[in-house]
């Protein structure tokens, strides 16, 4: 069998496996698939067909090289790179956290997993485009007690994006802090759950950092979300 058609048989053999869906995204009430829901069992059928894939990452794109084992012929999937400009202290927390959305999203890619579609399930109806939201840019000294989060996140400066800085000397409390104060200004701005989830959407970089740094956090910072948006639901 060629490459191609080893890969779709491995396709075809996925299909037939009981996968489980291990990610919760309480904010959007879905469910999707971590890596280790799925890995295991492709690396098992790739075996058995004569399959094997390696991943690697360039500074603008990364790449899932599937491998013949047999006579070495290769397919490729690839996937752009998000964009971020790390400054200051831990920039390796946040290339793992990218790195791992990344082999995620290849895998699924190549082997054609369908999951919940967060953004046509979450969204509300078209809603005119606001006024020059403005993208809020907060900075913040203190003392630093739990690891510190990346100095800069930052999307593409697009409509509802929202950028938090940490000086050298700030806390990742006060980081979290002006996170929470730049999220409530912006909800402040809405008016639609449309434009709630934009917000969510746009700035989910930022909220996985904020997940990772602080759970507690990251979940009151979600309720208020949730809130906002069943105010718009409860006005329709």
């Amino acid at each position: 069998m060629t490459v191609h058609r080893k890969l779709m048989e491995a396709r075809v053999r996925l299909q037939s496996t009981e996968l489980k869906k291990s990610g919760l995204n309480k904010f959007a009430g879905y469910s999707y698939f971590e890596l280790g829901d799925f890995i295991p069992a492709i690396q098992q059928i790739f075996y058995d067909v004569g399959l094997c894939g390696i991943v690697s990452f360039r500074s603008d794109y990364a790449e899932l090289s599937i491998y013949d084992t047999e006579d070495g012929t290769m397919v490729t999937i690839t996937s752009p790179m998000a964009e971020a400009n790390l400054k200051g202290a831990h920039p390796i927390q946040n290339l793992g956290a990218m790195e791992s959305y990344q082999r995620r999203y290849l895998w699924m890619t190549a082997l054609e997993l369908v999951e919940h579609d967060a953004i046509d399930s979450s969204a509300g109806a078209d809603t005119p485009k606001q006024a020059e939201p403005p993208a809020v840019a907060v900075t913040a000294p203190a003392v630093a007690v739990k690891p510190r989060p990346p100095a800069v996140i930052e999307g593409d400066d697009s409509e509802w994006m929202l950028q938090v800085t940490l000086s050298p000397e700030g806390s990742s409390e006060d980081w979290l802090s002006d996170v929470n104060a730049a999220a409530g200004r912006a909800l402040k701005h809405t008016s639609s759950k449309d434009d709630v989830m934009k917000i969510f959407r746009k700035n989910k970089q930022l909220f996985d950092v904020v997940k990772k740094t602080d759970a507690d956090f990251f979940a009151e910072l979600m309720a208020q979300f949730t809130a906002v948006k069943n105010k718009f639901t409860e006005t329709a």
